[in-house]
């Protein structure tokens, strides 16, 4: 029998000649993967990470945050990888504005469609919510939607139907079968959902009588039928498809854009005093708030520049990617590299903002009292440049429009010695716990406002 301490060499060899094995073929795939830079140029820089999986242990569950304290080590220009696919990832506002506004041509990505649904007095212009068992449906079915996306269509996720060729076809496969049949079910779903209402719209079409944006789509299919020269047709499923992208795109993200600024209505009374008291001087309670007012409301844009700065719900942009070789603050990022842009990094940079963390919607405000217009132009909620939000003008009118009417007529608050917990959860967009002890009530008459 050979000795104890023979096995144990022979052991210790064993797992010895595994290590320089598995180091071996790392070191491999790495050189493997590396791209050839050019001469004056550099690789941007970024951590270690493991064979196939690359960081996508590191990013967690946060990556906005994983991401913004790797910014701090390796800079505003940093590497990683998901799976085998290097992603470069860009921070800072000189830097972002660097690459999508200057450099804007070296980068692709679709028009991020964030935001566009504009709701006036109670009704939506996409849909005519008349009924409101249709339009809790219509509701409940979206939310279903987007609960089945919010995996898929995390832009840090291995799985994330937004990288498309972008990603290893290692990393697409975690992507369960089950999930794929959930998400294309529920796209039928609502295809049909949207192709019914669309159809009682043109039954009850009246030329002349435009309720919403459904009923202008479908004169306008109508007039250019009538016209010979007319280049562009729409089809009645092109109808169906614009109008459900408009719905799909605008409905989470307004919403819980609206929803973050009650949270922080009810958290901080004091300032949901200063915006009534302002809506109370410039408006009073005869009329209802128009958009013509905005530029009299500068506390209100204030608190909404404030709410979109503090709770970035949307941490990143749609990636985009390099259509060229692209030069980057001296780093080289080749064509058909994957770019992140990490949002969340500069609306709590604190350089740019002091106390990052702290909710104070008075930073945009000058001495006089009017809107910094400097200042509210670094907040990046929307994306920069060329490839930013189109729906970006209607989505801002859609929440000043929202809080503006809400504010005017209601007061929210919690139950009183009630925590309200705003811890953000990560997902399509981030989110806020929901709030059991939130409360609405009608203001009363008069100069009266809620207490602190």
């Amino acid at each position: 029998m050979p000795s104890t301490y023979g096995l144990l060499a022979f052991m210790s060899a064993t797992e010895l000649l595994l290590a320089i094995t598995v180091f071996c073929l790392g070191f491999w795939m790495v050189r493997a993967t590396r791209t050839q830079v050019p001469k004056g140029l550099k690789s941007p820089p970024g951590p270690w990470g493991l064979p196939f999986i690359g960081h996508m242990l590191t990013l967690g569950k946060n990556p906005h945050l994983s991401l913004t304290k790797l910014s701090q080590r390796y800079g505003d220009v940093l590497q990683i990888r998901i799976g085998s696919t290097p992603v470069v990832v860009l921070s800072g506002l000189n830097t972002i504005k660097q690459a999508l506004v200057r450099q804007g041509d070296d980068f692709k990505g679709r028009p991020d469609l964030y935001s566009f649904t504009l709701i006036t007095n109670g009704k939506s212009m996409i849909f005519n919510p008349d009924s409101g068992p249709v339009w809790a449906a219509r509701r409940r079915l979206a939310q279903d939607a987007l609960k089945s996306f919010s995996i898929a269509s995390d832009p840090t996720s291995a799985s994330s139907c937004y990288l498309e060729e972008h990603v290893s076809k290692e990393a697409n496969h975690l992507v369960s079968k089950f999930q794929k049949l959930m998400a294309e079910d529920l796209n039928e779903k609502f295809y049909s959902f949207m192709k019914k209402l669309i159809s009682e719209h043109y039954r009850t079409f009246e030329k002349g009588h435009i309720r919403d944006i459904t009923d202008s789509l479908i004169e306008h299919c109508q007039d250019r039928r009538l016209d010979e020269n007319a280049n562009v047709q729409l089809s009645d499923d092109k109808v169906i498809t614009i109008v459900s992208d408009l719905f799909g795109a605008g409905f989470d993200t307004v919403t819980t854009a609206i929803s973050w600024s009650l949270m922080y209505l009810v958290t901080k009374p004091r300032v949901q005093r200063k915006i009534q008291e302002e809506l109370d001087t410039v408006i009073g309670r005869d009329r209802q708030p128009r958009l013509s007012d905005r530029p009299q409301l500068p506390y209100l844009e204030a608190f909404i520049l404030e709410t979109f700065r503090h709770s970035s719900f949307l941490p990143f942009t749609i990636p985009h990617s390099t259509i060229r070789d692209t030069n980057l603050n001296g780093f080289y990022i080749p064509k058909g590299c994957c770019v992140f842009v990490n949002q969340w990094q500069v609306n709590h940079d604190q350089e740019l903002w002091g106390d990052p963390n702290e909710f104070r919607p008075e930073r945009f405000l000058t001495p006089s009292g009017t809107l910094d217009k400097r200042l509210s132009e670094k907040v990046i909620l929307f994306g920069l440049g060329k490839r930013k939000c189109i729906g970006e003008t209607i989505g801002r009118l859609e929440v000043f429009l929202f809080l503006a009417i809400l504010l005017q007529q209601v007061e929210f608050n919690v139950s009183p010695g009630e925590k309200v917990d705003m811890t953000p959860i990560y997902g399509l967009t981030l989110k806020h716990a929901r709030c059991e002890h939130f409360q609405v009530r009608m203001r009363p008459s008069g100069p009266q406002h809620p207490q602190a």
